[in-house]
């Protein structure tokens, strides 16, 4: 795991030199926010806009390799650039765009995940707004870890407030029950 952080770290390094805005999110903010698990990647959001797509893929690719064979227009089809590092760690960059993507990074702070690396990560509400969205066993697991880990400290109306939208635009309200039967549970 320290590896991995020291590669986010570097690439955090990256993101700053080129003034980008990010926030990391997925696995490796787990590991701060939820029940610690194995993750072998990285996932970072960086806020793109709708039509600053292109900019920021090549400055990406100018320093990363991309892992498939066309990563740049793959990227601008699905917005998510697929990299890797020097030493082979998997990087997913979302390239945000959203009203909730931007505050999301607005909202994320600095959290030292090993002594002397310190990663800008998506806040515990955000990470669940994002689990809660993706709804995958993997991330339906990260739910109760975060729930469990966090408590009474989550935010729960910031939680479905911000997830409401997401999941209305999404034609899946179900997500909301489920976030509020957690809710519920970890209150009980």
């Amino acid at each position: 795991m320290i590896h991995l952080f020291r590669e986010a770290a570097a690439l955090q390094t990256a993101l700053d030199s080129r003034k980008l805005r990010f926030c990391f999110i997925g696995g490796i903010a787990v590991q701060h926010w939820g029940e610690p698990r194995t993750t072998r990647d990285i996932d970072i959001s960086v806020f793109t806009g709708f039509g600053g797509e292109e900019a920021v893929v090549d400055a990406l690719l100018g320093a990363y390799a991309g892992r498939i064979a066309d990563a740049r227009a793959f990227a601008l089809v699905h917005r998510v650039l697929l990299l890797a590092t020097s030493q082979g760690i998997e990087v997913d960059v979302a390239l945000a765009a959203l009203p909730f993507e931007s505050e999301m990074i607005d909202r994320a702070a600095l959290a030292e995940l090993e002594p002397g690396t310190t990663l800008r990560l998506c806040s515990a509400e955000d990470l669940f707004v994002l689990k809660a969205f993706a709804d995958r066993p993997r991330d339906r697991a990260d739910l109760v870890g975060i729930a469990r880990r966090r408590g009474n400290q989550l935010d729960w109306e910031a939680i479905l407030g911000r997830l409401e939208p997401l999941a209305a635009a999404k034609d899946q309200p179900g997500i909301l029950d489920s976030v509020r039967e957690l809710r519920d549970a970890e209150r009980a």
